[in-house]
């Protein structure tokens, strides 16, 4: 029956990424409670939808993208692995339930292998009713097709729902609902007896839905629900009547269309509940049952503790009675990043022409100038980690750094895979969009003004945070004489008769660092997009240093950010942080810094493959880069590092803001152990009238006359990916090597992360999510939830590991 596409089916594999990857399957709809898909352009996609039947009005607030407004009591992954699957957890105190949604990857044929769901909820409270109604869905976009092989029935179906179904990518596949032991459902109540035949069934749709649109099958099945339910209540108007249970009338129609693309089977419950849902690639030619579930989740939950307790193992030095708890919520924080990686496919926004008035090159024409319009890109797919699933579910640059250093820790290929995917999409100039809003559902969560991506913007360059300490990471593999032989890297729950493999599992070792070949294969295929990148950087960011008669011993190295409106510099990551008025000739001191750390990476990196003439150049423009951090940005009179600006008189002068700006040279240890430098930055940091509180490192002083003012988003507050950089360089350098301020180190070191982790760690108790960012007053999360992107680091903190 799908023969139409079998043609074309050499084609189409061949521009796909291996099918046979065991990482084709994923959680990769982070901005969903549950999502599930494959890293496959246009493809199969799952969701999950439900709302309580306790009334009428909760159908319209039904759960399926992740939303603060929903006001969860928390939702969370308390294991994940990308190779087997994981658990999580969601508490819906409006509706009375916790859900659990269970995904267990199952490996085996040429497909990506097969996989396994299982959906059930408990009431949150026992004393009051839960009765809720679910709604599973797939999707099939782009060739091949999907079918219902039950037999339909206009009043519901009873016992489990089958779909087959094809595409080039995945071949045949079949996709099982199964029903679970002992759920309950309503069925007494007003006007049961008229709706005798439906009560207790599970009912069903079968939508065609044009290309695009799958993702938007929440509203399309809630208000095909909504629709009937009017059609049905006509009769129950009359309030002498009144109207029947919520649950015998909010039900999907029962019908399925030709050419149906969208199916949907909803159930309900009153109580405890399950369901699974099975799917099975033809190419394994294995049939799957709820036994596989039974058995590999509490084998995945063993083999996951175990595992992580070997990675990031207990934070010893914290009280024993905490050390079992903070080493769950650790678990926890790190599984959510994990299962927060998403995969996007789309058109990007992009304005060649967009500029402000101080970024315009002199020699651009009035033709330029008038033709500033947004245009869509091709398409293009990314694998990412996302910040947070409720208000950032996409793919930030500026993060992405953050995100690879912890999800290298626990799966080096995986976060190389990552980072892989990031590098492609550097284009010819070098440049890469700092956020990617790919495609239109990922637009649809980003206001207006921020969808379009200028090619002239860009973002601290994180993403070579994570290639000094995988190239460390096989050294160290290396001299310890790892073969190629001993890699045991997860490829899913194995199957052997439906029965898991159970057990303690080894923790993966990488191909990457076990192999030299597959090391240097790596690294040397993406150093040139990554040298374009960089030059990219010290082409379209350079800054003004002879124009303004300022003295410096590189007439070269100086930077500014491009994309900076008069209140906001939102492309230095660090969006209203306090900066100077704009002009052309300022003088941005973190992008130096952030410049400098980038190029000692690529002499890393450029060393490590044998490009030893670009390594020497790359040692040459770092020192270059340090010296003018001092003669360019350090002011002896403010003892600290400043901005430089340019004032009426074409005079450049410092502009000085006590914050996160003015210590990150040190935060990314550029400064020697023995600089004299050093010594005000750690007493600015530790001086509690300054950046220093009992909750972690302020991002701007308590004594700025801004602090805590207007939009306050980074005047003030505490930001984890800032105290991390700065933690790491106190652990690895500051408070290790020789110096006259290693003691001092040493004490902000071990004091700082106490505070970080033991107010992350009783913000998490209390409101159930880590926070974009921290109260500097009361250490209060705020501002986005959950927010398990950077504010994961808190598990790197704990297990004291600094990649």
């Amino acid at each position: 029956m799908h023969l139409a596409w079998l043609a074309l089916l050499p084609l189409v594999r061949a521009a796909q990424p291996s099918a046979n990857d065991t990482l084709l399957w994923g959680a990769y709809r982070p901005n969903l409670y549950f999502g599930l898909r494959p890293r496959i352009p246009q493809s199969l996609m799952t969701g999950l939808v439900w709302f309580g039947t306790q009334d009428y009005q909760s159908v319209s607030k039904s759960r399926h993208g992740c939303d603060q407004g929903d006001e969860l009591a928390g939702y969370t992954w308390t294991e994940y692995d990308p190779r087997q699957g994981g658990v999580q957890v969601i508490n819906d105190p409006q509706n009375n339930v916790r859900i659990t949604t269970e995904f267990l990857k199952v490996a085996g044929g040429d497909n990506g292998g097969s996989w396994a769901a299982r959906v059930k909820g408990t009431p949150l409270d026992a004393s009051r009713p839960s009765r809720i109604s679910t709604i599973f869905y797939m999707g099939l976009e782009g060739l091949g097709g999907i079918d219902m092989v039950t037999d339909e029935d206009e009043n519901g179906l009873e016992g489990d729902v089958e779909f087959t179904g094809a595409s080039p990518e995945l071949d045949d596949f079949t996709i099982r609902i199964v029903e679970g032991p002992d759920n309950n459902h309503i069925s007494s109540a007003r006007h049961a007896d008229a709706f005798e035949d439906r009560i207790g069934k599970t009912h069903f749709a079968g939508l065609p839905i044009p290309a695009g649109n799958i993702w938007q099958a929440r509203e399309i099945l809630i208000q095909t629900i909504i629709k009937r339910a009017n059609d049905v209540l006509q009769p129950y108007l009359d309030p002498a009547v009144g109207v029947p249970d919520p649950s015998f009338v909010l039900h999907l129609p029962d019908e399925a269309f030709t050419g149906s693309n969208l199916y949907a089977v909803q159930k309900f419950f009153d109580g405890p509940f399950q369901f699974d849902v099975l799917y099975e690639s033809a190419s394994a030619k294995q049939k799957l049952s709820s036994a596989v579930l039974d058995q590999g989740i509490p084998a995945l939950q063993e083999s996951y503790a175990a595992r992580f307790d070997d990675v990031l193992p207990y934070p010893i030095d914290f009280p024993p009675d905490l050390q079992e708890n903070m080493q769950a919520f650790s678990r926890a924080v790190t599984a959510n990043l994990i299962g927060g990686v998403g995969y996007f496919y789309g058109t990007s926004i992009v304005n060649k022409k967009f500029s402000y008035e101080w970024d315009e090159d002199e020699d651009e024409d009035d033709e330029g100038k008038d033709s500033k319009v947004a245009k869509l890109t091709p398409p293009n797919a990314l694998l990412t980690a996302t910040p947070s699933r409720s208000f950032f579910p996409r793919g930030f640059y500026w993060d992405e750094g953050f995100h690879l250093l912890h999800i290298s820790v626990w799966d080096a290929d995986y976060s190389l895979d990552i980072l892989r995917e990031w590098i492609d999409l550097i284009d010819d100039d070098g440049w890469v969009a700092r956020e990617q809003i790919l495609g239109e559902e990922a637009r649809s969560r980003v206001p207006v003004e921020f969808q379009t991506q200028v090619p002239s913007w860009g973002n601290p360059p994180t993403l070579t945070l994570i290639l000094p300490a995988i190239i460390d990471k096989f050294k160290e593999a290396s001299a310890s004489g790892i073969r190629d032989a001993d890699l045991g890297l997860g490829a899913g729950i194995g199957m052997d008769a439906q029965v898991p493999l159970g057990g303690q599992a080894e923790a993966p070792r990488s191909r990457y660092l076990a192999s030299s070949d597959a090391t240097l294969e790596y690294f040397t295929s993406i150093y040139g997009p990554l040298k374009r990148h960089y030059e990219w950087f010290r082409r379209t960011q350079r800054g003004l240093i002879k124009q303004y008669g300022r003295h410096a011993r590189s007439r070269t190295e100086a930077y500014r950010w491009r994309g900076r409106s008069a209140t906001h510099v939102l492309t230095s990551g660090m969006d209203d942080y306090p900066r100077g008025p704009p002009h052309a000739g300022e003088l941005h001191l973190d992008l130096l810094a952030w410049m400098a750390h980038f190029t000692r990476t690529m002499r890393s990196v450029a060393s490590f493959i044998g490009q030893l003439d670009d390594a020497a150049s790359y040692q040459e423009i770092e020192e270059a880069m340090l010296a003018n951090l001092d003669d360019l940005h350090w002011s002896e009179k403010e003892q600290m590092y400043c901005d430089l600006d340019v004032d009426d008189e074409d005079e450049s002068y410092h502009e000085c803001h006590k914050g996160y700006v003015s210590i990150l040279p040190a935060a990314l240890g550029l400064l020697e152990s023995d600089s004299p430098r050093l010594k005000a930055i750690l007493e600015l940091v530790r001086d509690p009238e300054e950046l220093w509180s009992a909750y972690g490192v302020r991002s701007l002083s308590k004594s700025h006359p801004e602090y805590g003012q207007g939009e306050n988003y980074w005047k003030g507050p505490i930001w984890l990916q800032v105290n991390y950089l700065l933690l790491s360089s106190l652990h690895k350098k500051y408070a290790a090597e020789e110096g006259p301020y290693r003691d001092l180190a040493s004490e902000i070191y071990t004091q700082l992360r106490k505070n970080l982790v033991e107010n992350i760690y009783k913000e998490y108790t209390r409101t159930g999510y880590v926070w974009e960012q921290y109260d500097a007053n009361t250490g209060n999360g705020q501002r986005s939830h959950p927010f398990t992107g950077w504010t994961s680091l808190v598990a790197l903190i704990l297990a004291e590991k600094y990649p």
